[in-house]
């Protein structure tokens, strides 16, 4: 990390001190003033010279300035203010009296964005489903994290598994870590390195600093490579050239929440500009409370609800994954058994989620960015920046995971022109006091009751009273009860002694702690080409290498760092025809892997407007897109009890299905055992066709509407897989599966058997899906201006997964509703008072995650903000909230309920 830093701050260093040899300064000053058609300033409109860097933006009274070079006359000026359209002034000679009025656009169909070409377009004639907030719409969100907010938009899903903790989707297939959608910052990757976790915007930008965020629906892995594979989601950052000055935000309230941002950015001369973000934030966390029975998939021998026996609930952590008799005669322990009790499961209590976070109940995020950018001339620039980003947070994936500090250092630089760049970045991540709730539930359980480490468990303790109970009542219940009496309690000191022992621990098998600190380094460039009239090329490649580390923890890293690498290059070929009317395009990138075969992603598109100002714009598009497996998915090597996930990129694995095709649990006495043989392949790249069509276009001057439809297919299915098999891959022999799987459960003495470190074990690893996975769907977004004080917004999406040619619980994690809906209203009146409310609603459905499966309610929500601006006083009064009505809100299945969390506030913009 020493030597990226070291190496970033010389190329840094080189590039300034060659600047004077690039700069020609021929630059007069150029001033005026931005209003409205009725001749009101416009404060905030930027102002740029058009084909260069050099901008500015207006202040409280709509006036700006700026130099410019008339050494080649004209100089174009292009201005522009959200919900107005974009206006281009041409001046032949310097002037210092250039007034510009520009006219409202409600419908926002002038917006121009970047990400779906990678060149800017208008939004109207993107050739895919795109969506952009723009400033004023970010201001608006009321959620805690920003990404929740974008759930208000046609064809997003939002899944939270904390108040912070935010995973994002398009088209199906949702999760808590969101693998099939990528987030870019201003295009560099956000992820975690290790868990190839995209944090909601634990690690992106603070609100006061994004300037807008697209965000790209279905398959592009044509221009932006593994893993865009159902989207791209781009938070791009306001320009300290353009957007000067400070401000400051403060927001409190329920919860204990505490949101404070500050921005500052300042021009040094005409060369230089700097910008420092920071933000912080805290609340009480909302933690996750389902005690229902978790489901057979996950844990195979559960008991129901509510049995004496005890059973595995979805958020209690400790049950030990249950503890089972002997049904075995030839077992030694079958003659001390009761007859009641052999072959039955046991499960202990288990603690809460409270229980176990105990005072780590606080949501928290702090984010320090400083950048520095500099025209090397008026077409170049360099900007340099890091990125500092540390948060706590509940995650849920294999199990429920508290993230302490949880973060990741960023290093980033970029040199930029017209029509090219050059980015690079070094990202770190840090475990710091993560941990993970079932294995600490696990270990307090199986520590010693002495504190010395000698003597019976708590979990001995427990079974010998069950056991002992049962025997001289004959009653479950009693059993239960007694038994019950004896587990560890949260307010014992040594809960509290063997908590912080396990929870700083890091030794796999004895400790809780998550130790991840893994590295990722990638650069990529692009070049845009005009070959003609009309016709345009663009090429680019990116590189990224990965170098993965958990001390054993996480990954089978003993001994060294894991290294992984991806290389890819590609192109886009543009062609403008009938005026500019119909646009043609084929994209293509090739991409090679350690791990893979190299895989090639096509697109192409067609797009045509129609009408007298092209309002009406029709889309149709077909692009294949490819998912790379996680690092987690290739090199995993965790035990969480009653199965121990691997990672699946050497040569497969060979076992036994816990069920055969009758349906008939392994071991059922009588069924052939061949009849279970199961194999899994090593690991392949997961594959996507999707073909769109489209509408997005203007009715009238007040209606804006955008529709969609989609179909997909999805080969070589990435899925997680559980059999019984040995750790080195190959098939247990009959011995091993006698001696593994039916060997006592606890010994002569009736202590329970409490760890298995043997070759043959219940495994579960990611690989390939044999059968095709289709989905289809589509959305359609409408929104009204009735006037400036009033747009009525509404849209709905639909996502269905093909159930027809898979099998009986083939376990898809498409975690999508079949049908979801928005309304809402905003608007700006007196340009003082703004506002935004929003109901939203979605259809319960299946969630499936390694930790829990299980369906999810319907659920909704009703968000709302309002601001008032004393311009006088440079500052905005605020008050929102989210989830007003305090609904029923649980998107993820074993995650909590996101409640009902209101606030006020107040913001401060010194231009």
């Amino acid at each position: 990390m020493k030597k990226t830093y070291y190496l970033f701050l010389t190329l840094l260093f080189m590039l300034l001190q060659a600047a004077p040899l690039l700069a020609q300064d021929a630059a007069v000053t150029v001033s005026g003033v931005v209003q409205t058609d009725t001749g009101e300033p416009l404060p905030g409109a930027t102002v740029f010279v058009k084909g260069t860097f050099i901008g500015s933006s207006t202040d409280r009274e709509g006036r700006f300035q700026l130099r410019a070079d008339f050494s080649e006359p004209p100089v174009v000026l292009s201005v522009s203010f959200v919900g107005y359209e974009t206006r281009e002034v041409s001046l032949p000679q310097p002037d210092n009296a250039v007034q510009v009025t520009l006219k409202v656009n409600a419908t926002l169909t002038s917006e121009v964005i970047a990400s779906a070409s990678r060149v800017q377009e208008g939004i109207l004639q993107a050739p895919v489903t795109v969506e952009k907030l723009n400033t004023q719409q970010v201001e608006r969100i009321p959620t805690a994290d920003l990404q929740v907010g974008l759930n208000h938009y046609k064809g997003i899903d939002v899944n939270s598994s904390s108040l912070l903790m935010n995973s994002l989707s398009t088209r199906g297939f949702n999760s808590a870590k969101s693998e099939r959608l990528i987030q870019l910052t201003d295009y560099f990757d956000t992820q975690s390195p290790s868990l190839n976790v995209n944090t909601g915007n634990l690690t992106g930008l603070p609100e006061l600093d994004v300037e807008s965020i697209e965000i790209i629906h279905g398959p592009a892995s044509a221009l932006y490579g593994a893993n865009a594979f159902n989207g791209v989601l781009l938070l791009n950052s306001k320009d300290p050239f353009v957007t000067e000055g400070l401000s400051v935000r403060v927001r409190g309230g329920q919860r204990s929440f505490f949101d404070g941002q500050v921005r500052y950015a300042q021009k040094l001369g005409e060369k230089f500009a700097f910008k420092v973000v920071g933000s912080y934030l805290t609340a009480d966390d909302w933690l996750a409370s389902n005690y229902a029975a978790t489901s057979t998939l996950v844990e195979r021998r559960n008991n129901a609800e509510g049995s004496a026996l005890g059973y595995d609930a979805v958020n209690r952590y400790g049950e030990l994954g249950g503890f089972t008799f002997t049904n075995n005669p030839a077992d030694p322990s079958y003659a001390t058994t009761p007859a009641a009790l052999r072959g039955k499961t046991v499960f202990m209590p288990g603690f809460t989620e409270q229980d176990l976070v105990g005072g780590d109940d606080k949501a928290k995020s702090v984010k320090i960015h400083p950048s520095l950018s500099y025209l090397l001339t008026s077409s170049v620039k360099l900007t340099a920046g890091f990125n500092y980003s540390r948060g706590t947070a509940s995650y849920q994936s294999s199990s429920r995971y508290r993230f302490k500090e949880f973060g990741t250092n960023q290093f980033h630089g970029e040199i930029k022109g017209n029509r090219w760049f050059v980015r690079g970045q070094s990202v770190q991540d840090f475990g710091a006091q993560s941990y993970d709730l079932s294995f600490l539930g696990s270990f307090i359980q199986t520590s010693t009751i002495s504190p010395d480490g000698v003597g019976a468990t708590y979990a001995q303790r427990f079974y010998n009273t069950y056991v002992g109970t049962f025997r001289a009542t004959g009653s479950l219940e009693r059993a239960q009860t007694a038994a019950n009496a004896t587990q560890l309690q949260p307010s014992d000191p040594r809960f509290q002694q063997l908590r912080s022992q396990i929870i700083s621990d890091a030794t796999p098998g004895r400790g809780a702690r998550l130790n991840p600190s893994s590295l990722l380094n990638e650069g990529n460039a692009q070049y845009n080409l005009p070959l003609a009239e009309g016709t345009d090329l663009i090429v680019g490649g990116a590189y990224r290498k990965f170098r993965l580390g958990s001390n054993g923890n996480l990954f089978a890293d003993d001994d060294a760092r894991i290294q992984n690498h991806e290389l890819g290059g590609y192109a886009q070929l543009t062609q403008k025809l009938l005026d500019e009317r119909l646009k043609l395009a084929v994209a293509g990138r090739v991409d090679a892997f350690k791990n893979f075969d190299a895989a090639f992603s096509p697109r192409a598109s067609v797009v045509y407007s129609a009408g007298a100002s092209k309002q009406h714009n029709f889309r149709a598009s077909y692009g294949r897109a490819f998912r790379s497996p996680t690092q987690l998915d290739q090199y995993i090597r965790l035990d969480v009890g009653q199965v121990l996930l691997l990672g699946n990129v050497d040569n497969g694995f060979q076992g036994y299905s816990l069920t055969n095709a009758a349906g008939q649990p392994f071991g059922t006495p009588g069924a052939s055992l061949t009849s279970f043989e199961y194999s899994a392949a090593a690991l392949k790249l997961e594959r996507l066709s999707t073909y769109e069509a489209g509408y997005k276009g203007t009715l009238g001057e007040k209606l804006a509407l955008d529709v969609n439809y989609y179909q997909s297919y999805y080969n070589d299915f990435i899925g997680a897989q559980r059999f019984i098999g040995n750790r080195d891959g190959s098939r247990p022999t009959a011995t091993q599966l006698n001696q593994e799987l039916t060997r006592p459960q606890q010994n002569p003495a009736g202590t329970p058997f409490q760890e298995r470190t043997s070759q043959t074990r219940v495994l579960q690893v990611w690989t390939n899906a044999r059968q095709e996975v289709r989905t289809r769907g589509a959305a359609v977004g409408a929104s009204y201006s009735v006037a400036q004080p009033l747009t009525l917004t509404a849209n709905y999406s639909l996502n269905v997964l093909d159930r027809s040619n898979l099998p009986d619980n083939f376990q898809s994690f498409f975690n999508t509703p079949k049908h979801k809906y928005n309304v809402g209203a905003n608007g700006l009146v007196n340009s003082r008072l703004s506002y935004a409310v929003n109901y939203r609603w979605a259809q319960g459905h299946l969630y499936e995650l390694p930790f829990a499966v299980g369906e999810l309610a319907d659920y909704s929500a009703v968000d709302a903000y309002v601001g008032y601006t004393l311009p006088q006083f440079y500052t905005t009064l605020q008050a929102g909230g989210s989830n007003l009505l305090d609904a029923t809100n649980t998107q993820v299945y074993g995650g909590p309920n996101i409640g009902r969390l209101v606030f006020v506030g107040v913001q401060v913009d010194i231009k």
